[in-house]
């Protein structure tokens, strides 16, 4: 296989440790919110309004442009990501979905039936979406990848602790770089939610966000994400002890290919 190298236009300086964030626009950020469901075998995600609104807001206070969509088709989640995927995104700094609702391994629920992960990803590839090529395309999913329950493992560890001129060019990017996924939790295993404070990913997302949104790059971020949910919280049901006192960690797929922070850029994306 030949890995000849032919110029593509000028597109961002390869030299750059961090990504560009100081277009005019920070980007759009859509949120797709699945609560109610057509099958009767998948019960009302209480709670999940409470994520809505609190990463919505958040995500504003960063200058998206959010735009929440709830309990829509598979078709009409695809139109819309379609739609989203052909624009012009130039003055933008990046991309961001959310999604909200029920899933397995590989898929996600709208109301009416699944829809593949890649469905998401595939409108934003550089081949379909151009003007998102070399910058950060962000997806959150906060769904379940399976029905394993994570028991956890006690931990025993001590009290105390020791110790104290810019040159551009040209060149040809992979079509799957600069992606970043953050799942709730890991392949093959539920994700928890509270049904009054929302689940424990998006709200420990939103937390540091809004500690450390603009100070911390956004993989040390997750980090810290990851975490708040391995720490913070447990289960309790304690009437079912297949649900009683589980754990759940996140997980995170990047191909980023610099270091993104989400400092001020100006305004916002009003369109």
């Amino acid at each position: 296989m030949s890995n000849n190298c032919y110029p593509s236009g000028k597109v961002a300086n390869i030299l750059d440790h961090e990504y560009n964030m100081s277009h005019k626009r920070r980007g759009r950020a859509l949120i797709f919110n699945n609560k109610y469901f057509e099958q009767q075998q998948l019960p009302t995600r209480e709670g999940t309004d409470v994520d809505s609104k609190s990463l919505g807001k958040i995500l504003q206070q960063l200058g998206f442009n959010v735009k929440e969509y709830t309990d829509l088709t598979s078709r009409a989640i695809i139109r819309k990501l379609n739609k989203v995927g052909s624009r012009d995104h130039s003055e933008c700094d990046c991309i961001l979905i959310a999604i909200l609702s029920h899933g397995k391994m590989g898929s996600i629920q709208a109301k009416d039936t699944d829809y593949p992960l890649e469905s998401i990803l595939s409108p934003f590839k550089p081949e379909r979406c151009s003007t998102l090529a070399g910058k950060p395309k962000l997806f959150i999913i906060q769904a379940c990848q399976g029905d394993h329950k994570d028991p956890g493992h006690y931990l025993l560890e001590p009290c105390c602790t020791a110790g104290d001129n810019e040159s551009f060019m040209s060149y040809r990017i992979p079509l799957h770089a600069d992606f970043l996924i953050a799942f709730s939790t890991i392949p093959g295993y539920c994700s928890w939610r509270n049904t009054v404070e929302g689940s424990w990913f998006i709200k420990s997302l939103c937390e540091e966000l809004s500690a450390c949104g603009t100070t911390r790059d956004i993989l040390t971020l997750l980090t810290f994400v990851a975490q708040r949910v391995a720490f913070n919280y447990e289960s309790f049901h304690p009437i079912d002890v297949s649900l009683h006192q589980k754990k759940q960690i996140t997980c995170t797929m990047s191909t980023l290919t610099r270091i993104l922070y989400f400092r001020d850029n100006g305004e916002a994306d009003n369109e």
